[in-house]
C-alpha cells in the first residue's frame, strides 16, 4: 500500500512539473509573438527560468520600458492615467526632435498570461 501511495504522488508529481513548466513555456511563446518589434528588444527581453526541478518557473520581460508598451502612455494610457499634455524628446533613432501625446496601448503580457492561466486551470483540474 505504501509504495502504491508514493508512487500514486510521484507521478502526481511528475505531471505538475511539467503543467508548470508547459504553462511557463505558453506564456513566454505568445508573450513574444504578440510582442511589437521595432529593433527586438522587447522580444528579447522575455525571459524564462525554471526552478525547483520544475515545480516553480518564473517568466519575465526585462526591457525597462515593457510597461508603456502594455499599457500605453499619454493620452491613449489605459484607464486615462498618461500625461495629458503633449511633449517633446529627442529621437536617437530618428535623429531629430519628436512631439508627441502618447502611444496606444499594445498589450502582449496581459493576454499572453490569459492563455498560460486558462492552460494552467485547464490541465489542473484534470489532475482532480
Amino acid at each position: 500500500m505504501s509504495r502504491a501511495l508514493n508512487r500514486y504522488g510521484d507521478s502526481v508529481i511528475r505531471e505538475v512539473k511539467r503543467i508548470v513548466v508547459e504553462t511557463a513555456q505558453i506564456i513566454l511563446s505568445n508573450a513574444k509573438m504578440l510582442a511589437p518589434v521595432d529593433d527586438g528588444n522587447l522580444r528579447d527581453s522575455i525571459e524564462m527560468e525554471v526552478r525547483m526541478d520544475g515545480l516553480k518557473a518564473k517568466v519575465q520581460v526585462t526591457a525597462h520600458y515593457a510597461i508603456y508598451v502594455e499599457y500605453g502612455t499619454g493620452i491613449y494610457a489605459v484607464e486615462g492615467d498618461g500625461r495629458q499634455t503633449p511633449w517633446t524628446y529627442w529621437s536617437p533613432k530618428l535623429n531629430r526632435f519628436v512631439t508627441t501625446r502618447g502611444m496606444s496601448p499594445q498589450p502582449f503580457w496581459e493576454p499572453a498570461i490569459d492563455a498560460g492561466q486558462q492552460y494552467f486551470d485547464r490541465e489542473m483540474g484534470r489532475l482532480g
